[in-house]
């Protein structure tokens, strides 16, 4: 398999990345394992367009009108391995297929690693949130919380508060300063010091927490900041430099969305501190541009 570009995830990064070099007459490989980052969530909001249609349906479409240009191929596999070699990408798959091309644009994305509270897995993307840009109109102002894991915990719940009635659960991990609970309760956010210990309701909706003094508080909504981890090692077997976010590493970039490694440019959560639909497509289509010049001009 010999292309110019490939494209290693097939989401939002990957697709709209491989949709400009298609434009542009190029031969891109799209790599997939199937398994984007939002598939928990019933539907996307905020994205242009697409508003309040499944992530699911939205990639489907745009698959289908990459399939419409012939530069592209699509392999339906897992990537396990990668290096630059003589001016050229290497790629193996997991099916004993190599896969050979002139740039890599790394589009895998990154893993939430979620609180280990009994109720909150299974409500992941439907009650229990990341974004309140995404998902937070639609609890329609009835009572929020945010689940604090560290003092970004507080930032959270000072925006939140623009949807809902909020509950911060301090968890233990932080303690409010006087100046922040003042900040706090400008914002009409109520802070609870007593752990959640259970989420209640019949899942994946939420009408409650349970906290350690068998209190409970009602909520429709519970917020809370997963740390992330990479979705894939490749960019590390590649030697890629990294950034310190503030839910977790990510590869570091530069405008153009090249990586610290020749040939190599990444798009998408897996190079952004912050995560978004809109986000992952610009990133997506600003990586096909850099390689895209790249391929003409060189690096420079």
């Amino acid at each position: 398999m010999n292309s110019d570009v490939i494209i290693i995830g097939g989401s939002f990064a990957g697709q709209s990345a491989a949709l400009q070099l298609a434009r542009a007459r190029r031969k891109v490989l799209l790599i997939d394992a199937g398994q984007p980052r939002n598939r928990f969530a019933k539907a996307a909001h905020g994205f242009l367009g697409q508003d309040g249609q499944t992530p699911s349906d939205i990639l489907a479409n745009a698959g289908r009108q990459l399939g419409a240009y012939p530069t592209v191929r699509r392999h339906e596999e897992r990537a396990i391995d990668v290096a630059v070699v003589d001016d050229s990408v290497r790629v193996r798959l997991f099916d004993g297929h190599e896969a050979v091309g002139k740039y890599l644009i790394l589009a895998t994305g990154v893993r939430d690693v979620l609180p280990e509270l009994p109720g909150l897995r299974d409500r992941w993307g439907v009650s229990v949130l990341h974004c309140p840009y995404c998902h937070g109109y639609e609890l329609n102002k009835r009572p929020v919380g945010v689940l604090a894991r560290n003092e970004l915990a507080i930032h959270q719940a000072m925006l939140v508060s623009d949807w809902g009635s909020t509950t911060l659960f301090t968890q233990g991990v932080l303690v409010p300063t006087s100046d922040q609970m003042t900040m706090l309760a400008t914002r009409g956010v109520t802070v609870e010091q007593t752990p959640v210990v259970e989420l209640l309701g019949t899942s994946p909706q939420l009408e409650a927490v349970r906290l350690a003094d068998y209190r409970t508080v009602p909520l429709s909504g519970l917020f809370v900041a997963p740390q992330t981890s990479l979705s894939s090692d490749l960019p590390e077997k590649l030697g890629c430099a990294f950034e310190n976010g503030p839910m977790g590493p990510y590869v570091s970039v530069d405008a153009q969305q090249r990586t610290s490694v020749p040939h190599v440019f990444a798009a998408g959560d897996i190079a952004s501190p912050m995560a978004n639909i809109a986000f992952a497509v610009a990133a997506g289509a600003m990586a096909a541009v850099g390689v895209h010049q790249t391929l003409i001009f060189g690096d420079k």
